[in-house]
């Protein structure tokens, strides 16, 4: 009788374990999608519930929980809604700086630009997506030097 009692105990202790493992297994986060500019766009912090989406060197971060600075009339809600990769370099608000254009940028301003990259907007805010300009060249052919697996937080599986 204890013998079969021990069983039990094991067996249901293990499909427990086996459940909370594959719960675990699970992806934290929804998969990341193509962004056009005009779809960027529509979050850029104007309307009430919606996420406010940014996007740096091509990779679109949801700053939602930073809506102090990027919701609508904050200090910074100029950056959102687009690629501001350009403004975040030389930590402008110009709206001539409000690009995804790097040329003529000083050595010194892509260093920023990386590690305000890297230490900020990669470190506190989940990345939701891609822009199409990452992926594709200005004709709508393939960016033949984007690699998905060079990516942040891209997985190739959940997303072609």
């Amino acid at each position: 009788m204890a013998t079969t009692q021990v069983w039990v105990l094991f067996v249901l202790l293990s499909v427990s374990l086996a459940e909370e493992v594959q719960l675990n297994n699970k992806p934290a986060t929804k998969p990341v999608r193509l962004f056009t500019e005009e779809e960027l766009q529509r979050y850029d912090g104007s309307e009430e519930g919606q996420p406010i989406y940014m996007a740096i060197n091509g990779v679109v971060f949801d700053v939602s929980k930073g809506k102090e600075f990027y919701g609508k009339d904050a200090s910074y809600n100029a950056l959102v809604g687009k690629d501001s990769t350009r403004a975040v370099a030389k930590m402008s608000l110009n709206p001539a700086d409000l690009t995804s254009d790097t040329t003529g940028l000083t050595e010194e301003q892509l260093q920023s630009l990386d590690s305000v990259f890297e230490g900020t907007y990669k470190a506190k805010y989940p990345i939701v997506g891609y822009t199409a300009a990452r992926l594709l060249n200005a004709d709508g052919s393939p960016n033949k030097d984007f690699k998905p697996e060079a990516q942040p937080h891209f997985q190739t599986r959940d997303e072609f």
